[in-house]
């Protein structure tokens, strides 16, 4: 992105609560222009000014989308950081969860950021600048019992834009994946579903919801400094492709590559010894 200092033009998806309001908040506070949006545009509170306009953006919904970034263009013209940060969390083993709730899951957390993508990427590219800051998670990357539909709607999303990040680059566009672990947001509060208990995985699930729920509001990660660290990365000369958020995101990530490297060269004997001779 070429833009590093102010007046940049932000649209952030999922802006009325969490990570989304801090975004906000903190490209507001750098003297940027932000175009806020959420599924219902009055949750959005506050007053508009010359500098922030509020507009609906459902995910989900293609005309939605459409209306809210011609409404950024025409007010703005241009949009130079898109934040995909709708989103929400639902958990359970894969057979506690029906096929229904497994694909909206996904069409929110990884379609509707493909969607807003598509969306934006015209005008970003036509101006040869633009970033894309892409929210995903921890369990994007280190997933475990329980996060079958969350955690496969984040690995899409993270093989999705590290591919895009690599088709854009010559075009003067980034791309910036968010690994955020465990913040004082009500993603783990009210924004978290569960699925259907299951007898047969009570004893691999219910210690897994209990600590969730006994843990919020006391989460390690603040989601005011978070937002910081994103807009001081995407804001340096060579914003970072994978961005973990939060102590606790690089402790488990760096204890799961270590993981996996060791698994690699275990069944390197194994799985190498297949080419033609």
């Amino acid at each position: 992105m070429n833009r590093t200092g102010s007046d940049r033009v932000w649209l952030i998806t999922g802006a009325s609560s969490g990570f989304g309001r801090e975004f906000v908040r903190a490209a507001l506070d750098q003297g940027d222009r932000v175009v806020a949006t959420a599924r219902t545009a009055t949750d959005l509170g506050g007053p508009e000014s010359d500098r922030l306009l509020h507009a609906r953006l459902d995910v989900t919904d293609q005309e939605s989308i459409d209306s809210a970034v011609a409404n950024a263009l025409d007010r703005f013209g241009r949009i130079d950081v898109l934040v995909n940060n709708a989103g929400y969390g639902l958990l359970g083993a894969f057979e506690e969860i029906d096929e229904r709730r497994f694909r909206h899951n996904v069409d929110v957390n990884f379609f509707g950021a493909l969607a807003v993508t598509r969306a934006v990427l015209p005008s970003m590219r036509a101006r040869r600048s633009g970033h894309i800051v892409q929210m995903s998670s921890v369990i994007g990357v280190v997933p475990g019992p329980g996060g079958t539909a969350y955690a496969g709607s984040k690995f899409a999303l993270e093989g999705f834009s590290e591919a895009l990040a690599a088709e854009v680059r010559h075009l003067g566009i980034g791309v910036t994946i968010v690994e955020p672990g465990p913040f004082r947001t009500e993603a783990s509060g009210r924004s978290m579903q569960w699925g259907t208990p299951l007898d047969d995985y009570a004893a691999l699930i219910g210690p897994a919801r209990a600590v969730f729920e006994a843990t919020h509001g006391t989460q390690l990660g603040d989601p005011r400094r978070g937002a910081d660290a994103v807009l001081a990365a995407i804001s340096s000369g060579s914003p970072p492709l994978r961005l973990p958020l939060g102590s606790m995101s690089f402790e488990w990530i760096e204890s799961y590559l270590q993981a996996r490297i060791d698994q690699v060269r275990d069944v390197h004997p194994v799985g190498s010894d297949t080419d033609y001779r």
